[in-house]
């Protein structure tokens, strides 16, 4: 039976100079060995996850040299059953969850509606786990796009992704055929594709989203459970590496990050670059002036999209 306890989002736990000497220097420019194996648990509808979507793709981009990232299902929501009820956490329905989603939006500015829970509920978040296998099954790079625009959906512009024809839309969306991958995903060998998932979950040790666990080569790891910093994710890197130091590369430019992404907050840019929030405006007019693009505002964040 699913542990619907795991919908609650605890906002407590939520969980770069010298120019060296002159003349001429030897300088390596190797990447470093990929030696650590990164497992991400997540769940699309898990609201921490959509939160630390800035810190996450920051390390990523920064510090994905050193590591392989196997991006697993968890299992957040298989069904809400009819006599389902956790006062404690204050949930009774799904109609409850909204306000919890609500909080750690406006704790962390990654912005959720949440109001989709009390007309039109998501009842699992395994269709879209699903989904997201079968994608990983042909593209591994356009599993996680999917994985992306599906949150953007369900978090920020309220739609159900448990839907069919929302799910169709967005793999359509990624030129690949909506409707064959949504079928296929629904078929044997698509849900034994997330219950491998689920059990590699399990035997991680994994009972709540997001998780991450960095593996050395000697089979030693570092989990780190709960939404956190930056900081805590490179230490955690640091720690299985057995290193103090550590070669970020340079951040994308923001019209590069930007043209990947086709859509990022005001919070992720903040993030990435350093910059204050109040900064964010003229950062991006400069950094954008040969790009088209649009800044719409959400509730209350500022988002910017390529037109």
């Amino acid at each position: 039976m699913v542990n619907n306890n795991r919908m609650v989002c605890n906002p407590e736990t939520g969980i770069c100079g010298d120019a060296g000497e002159e003349g001429m220097q030897m300088i390596d420019f190797s990447k470093p060995k990929k030696s650590v194996d990164l497992y991400y648990v997540t769940d699309p509808i898990c609201s921490h996850c959509w939160a630390i979507e800035p810190q996450l793709r920051r390390f990523f981009e920064q510090y994905g040299d050193y590591f392989n990232v196997h991006t697993v299902m968890g299992g957040l929501l298989e069904k809400w059953d009819g006599g389902f009820a956790d006062v404690k956490n204050g949930i009774a329905g799904p109609s409850d969850v909204a306000g919890h989603w609500r909080e750690v939006g406006e704790q962390t500015r990654m912005p959720i509606d949440g109001s989709l829970w009390h007309d039109n509920p998501v009842a699992s978040s395994y269709p879209p786990s699903r989904v997201f296998k079968v994608i990983q099954k042909y593209d591994e790079n356009l599993a996680p796009v999917f994985l992306r625009r599906a949150r953007e959906a369900v978090f920020a512009f309220n739609e159900n992704i448990a839907d069919e024809n929302v799910l169709i839309k967005l793999v359509d969306n990624l030129n690949l055929d909506g409707e064959k991958i949504v079928k296929e995903a629904e078929l044997p060998a698509g849900k034994q594709l997330l219950n491998e998932d689920l059990q590699l979950a399990g035997s991680l040790g994994v009972r709540g989203f997001p998780t991450i666990i960095l593996v050395n080569e000697d089979n030693k790891g570092v989990k780190i459970t709960g939404g956190r910093s930056l900081e805590y994710y490179i230490n955690g890197l640091k720690q299985v590496l057995e290193t103090e130091e550590l070669q970020p590369k340079q951040q994308p430019t923001l019209p590069i990050l930007l043209g990947k992404e086709k859509m990022l907050f005001s919070k992720e840019i903040e993030v990435m670059y350093d910059i204050e929030q109040k900064d964010v405006e003229t950062f991006v007019e400069k950094e954008l002036s040969d790009v088209k693009y649009e800044s719409k505002e959400l509730l209350g964040e500022t988002y910017f999209a390529i037109t």
